[in-house]
C-alpha cells in the first residue's frame, strides 16, 4: 500500500469505508458529495481515484494493515461481506479487522448488517425481535452482532449496525435483480423466487441502505444501538417485479423455483448450497420494521415508484431496451 494515501491533512473529516462490493461505492459517493474526504479499503484491487477519493488494498484480516488502512479516520463503514461458502471461514474475521482498525484510530464504526439472526420471523421484524437463527450464516450474524456491540459496551469503541433486507436497485448483481432477472424477463421467460412469490417481501433500496448508513456515522445518538435501515412497505416478489416490468414496457412473470433443484444445483456449486438454506425467507411474510429509524432521524424510504423508475432508467441503458411507448416523464430524483 503507499503511504502517502495515508495522509491525512486537518482540514476536513477522513471517512475509510472497507468494501467496495454494491454498498461501499455508492457511501464513498454520498461522502465525497458531502466534501468529505473518503479512503476506499478492497482486498484485491485499488478503485480508480479521483479528487478526495483514495483507494488502498490489502486484507483488513491482519490486524497490522487493518490499523494502517484506518489511520486518521473519524467514521469507518464496514461494507464487507464474503461470498456465502466462505462466511464460516472469513465473516468474522473481516469484522474482527474492522472493528479493531476503528478501535485504534479512535473512530465511529457503522456496520452494514442483515436480518439472518432473526430466523423465521413470528411479525414485522424488530431490532429487539428475538434473536432465533435457523441457519448456521444466521448464528454467525448473532455472535457477530454480540462481538460489536460488546466493544461498545466495554467503551473499545462507538459501534452502530445497520440492517438491511434483500437488496433492490440498479446494479445490483448479487441479488435477485441481478443479471439473471434482466436475461429471462426481456427473454420472455419467467423469473426466478426462491420461495412463494405471493408472499409479502420487504427488499431495501440500495441508495436507501448506503444514506442510511451515512446518516448513522453523522448522529452520535446512532452509537450503541442496531437500526432498521429505511425500506418501502413491504409487497410481493411478484408484484415488485410486475412494476419493473411495466416500467420497462415488458411482461413479467414470477415463478417459484422448486426447493428441489436447489438442492440438486447445491450439491456443485458450495454457493449455491448456501442460497438454499436461506430459501425460508420467501414461505412466510418476511417484513421489516424501521419505525426507530424514522421517528429517530426523520427520514424514510424512497418512495417505491421512485425506486421503479430510476431502476428501470438504468436498466434500459444498461441493457439497451427501449423506452416503452408513452411513458411518462419522471420527475428528477431528490438530491
Amino acid at each position: 500500500m503507499n503511504n502517502a494515501s495515508l495522509v491525512s491533512s486537518p482540514s476536513s473529516r477522513l471517512h475509510v469505508v472497507l468494501g467496495a462490493g454494491q454498498i461501499g461505492p455508492r457511501v464513498a459517493d454520498l461522502l465525497l458529495a458531502q466534501g468529505h474526504r473518503v479512503r476506499l479499503v478492497q482486498r484485491t484491487r485499488r478503485a480508480p481515484e479521483r479528487p478526495g477519493l483514495t483507494s488502498v488494498c490489502g486484507d483488513i484480516t491482519d490486524l497490522a494493515f487493518a490499523e494502517e488502512a484506518t489511520r486518521g479516520a473519524s467514521v469507518v463503514y464496514d461494507c464487507m461481506n464474503p461470498p456465502y461458502h466462505l462466511w464460516a471461514t472469513q465473516l468474522l474475521p473481516i469484522a474482527r479487522g474492522a472493528l479493531h482498525g476503528a478501535t485504534r484510530a479512535g473512530a465511529k464504526l457503522v456496520a452494514l448488517d442483515c436480518l439472518y439472526m432473526y430466523g423465521v420471523p413470528d411479525g414485522a421484524m424488530r431490532e429487539d425481535s428475538p434473536r432465533r437463527p435457523c441457519s448456521r450464516k444466521g448464528a454467525l450474524r448473532v455472535e457477530l452482532e454480540e462481538m460489536r456491540l460488546a466493544a461498545q459496551r466495554r467503551g473499545d469503541a462507538r459501534v452502530a449496525i445497520g440492517r438491511a433486507s434483500d437488496f433492490f436497485g440498479a446494479n445490483v448483481p448479487l441479488s435477485a435483480w441481478g443479471d439473471r432477472f434482466y436475461a429471462r424477463a426481456l427473454a420472455g421467460r419467467a423469473v426466478e423466487c426462491m420461495g412463494d412469490p405471493e408472499m409479502p417481501h420487504s427488499y431495501t433500496y440500495v441508495e436507501d441502505v448506503a444514506r442510511g448508513l451515512v446518516t448513522l456515522g453523522e448522529r452520535e445518538e446512532a452509537m450503541g444501538h442496531v437500526w432498521h435501515l429505511p425500506t418501502a412497505p413491504a409487497e410481493s416478489t411478484r408484484a415488485l417485479a410486475r412494476r419493473l416490468g411495466r416500467a420497462l414496457g415488458v411482461e413479467v412473470e414470477v415463478a417459484r423455483l422448486p426447493r428441489i433443484l436447489l438442492r440438486a444445483v447445491g450439491l456443485f456449486s458450495p454457493f449455491m448450497r448456501e442460497v438454499a438454506e436461506m430459501a425460508y425467507q420467501w414461505d412466510v411474510p418476511y417484513v421489516i420494521d424501521d419505525t426507530r429509524f424514522r421517528e429517530t432521524f426523520g427520514w424514510s424510504a424512497t418512495p417505491v415508484e421512485r425506486q421503479v423508475a430510476d431502476i428501470a432508467a438504468w436498466a434500459r441503458d444498461r441493457y439497451k431496451i427501449a423506452a416503452p411507448r408513452g411513458a411518462a416523464a419522471i420527475p428528477a430524483a431528490r438530491a
